[in-house]
């Protein structure tokens, strides 16, 4: 695709559409599968016949907790392991968008199985273990927990997890004048920046990304080398302006807390589930691990209805940062195009139908933020 000022794909606009009704499609299959699962193990006795197997072995929490959430959360990851290769592997490969082969997609899936078994059966324990000290209020503490978790995460991150999956390396020589621009951007909007790399997106997919990643002395702008092969100067520079949109009016931290008190509101409503659970379905309290289906069930159910109004709240903060990268660069038009580009080459959706935006989308609709890049750019 040449570089030049490039205009939406009808024909890729038809597949996008196909694909996103797809894996909407997909989505209900896995919450219906979820909650069935869950609910299963309740109705059917399953996890008190666990737990009571786990105790002729052990009497340690810990390991009674470890083991049951292997079991319970291995059983679902086997039963659905049809579904994450048709839906990551096979129809990426369909649509064009995944360059990865078998061996790599399998490779990805171990790896991440790996860091979640490690970061959430970390997290699983100190909630059960919270469960057991502080039995009335855990759900405040847990939330305490979760929020420095995440801001320990966000820290963390760029330097330890992201290289598991992807190469980072700084740009070079050849790119100069690219990272004196991102460099000058950051430098503008008062945000600190360690310096620009350059990851091998295409090893995996013809899709573009970028981004401002990590907190404090971690922060460093990222580019996909899809990116930085398929856009224009112009086009990148808008792109990260958008990035440090998010930095400069807060949102990282201010989403941090947003999404803690949300996850508290969540935690309190398990907290009336358990003890709901421990009379009707004879649980020995909040802290029982045959009671752990209930919890993810709840708290699953819950992610499900909260998920339009964090969606609603993400918009908003987007519809901020296009503003924001559109008057810190003065270049409109790049901007809009810069969208329509990511629209062509990440087989997105540019104009979803209203309930799937207002429900389903984190970002506006990609033909609403075009539009207004295309309509400030006019005024200005």
């Amino acid at each position: 695709m040449s570089k030049a000022d490039v205009t939406l794909d009808p024909e890729r606009q038809v597949q996008a559409k196909e694909y996103a009704r797809i894996r909407r499609r997909l989505m209900l299959v896995e919450l219906f599968l979820g909650g069935l699962y869950a609910f299963s193990w309740l109705v059917f006795g399953w996890s008190s016949s666990l737990k009571d197997s786990l105790l002729t072995v052990t009497s340690s929490e810990l390991i009674l907790v470890a083991v049951f959430a292997f079991v319970f959360g291995g059983c679902y990851l086997l039963i659905t392991l049809p579904l994450s290769y048709y839906s990551g592997f096979v129809l990426p490969h369909r649509y064009g968008i995944s360059t990865q082969t078998l061996k790599a997609w399998i490779g990805d899936q171990i790896k991440g199985l790996g860091i979640g078994i490690f970061l959430g059966g970390f997290i699983i324990e100190i909630i059960y273990a919270l469960m057991r000290f502080a039995p009335e209020t855990w759900w405040i503490w847990v939330a305490i927990v979760l929020l420095l978790f995440n801001v320990i995460l966000a820290n963390l991150a760029p330097v330890i997890l992201f290289p598991i999956f992807y190469k980072f390396i700084p740009l070079d020589e050849d790119n100069a004048d690219l990272v004196d621009r991102l460099m000058g951007l950051a430098k503008r909007a008062e945000t600190y920046v360690r310096g620009v790399y350059k990851f091998d997106m295409s090893r995996r997919t013809t899709a573009a990304n970028a981004g401002l990643v990590g907190l404090g002395n971690t922060r460093r702008i990222i580019l996909g080398d899809t990116l930085i092969d398929e856009f224009t100067t112009d086009e990148i520079e808008t792109v990260l302006a958008h990035e440090l949109g998010h930095h400069v009016h807060k949102d990282i931290p201010v989403g941090i807390l947003a999404e803690s008190l949300i996850t508290l509101i969540g935690l309190y409503i398990s907290y009336l589930a358990l003890a709901w659970g421990t009379q009707a379905l004879g649980f020995n309290g909040p802290s029982d691990v045959a009671a752990m289906p209930l919890f993810v069930l709840v708290m699953g159910a819950y992610g499900l209805i909260s998920m339009p109004l964090g969606n609603a709240y993400s918009r908003w903060r987007e519809r901020r940062a296009d503003a924001y990268a559109i008057e810190i660069t003065g270049k409109g038009p790049e901007y809009a195009s810069a969208l329509r580009r990511l629209a062509n080459q990440n087989l997105a959706e540019a104009d979803p139908e209203p309930w799937v935006e207002l429900l389903l989308y984190s970002h506006p609709a990609l033909s609403k933020r075009i539009a207004y890049a295309e309509s400030v750019s006019e005024t200005m």
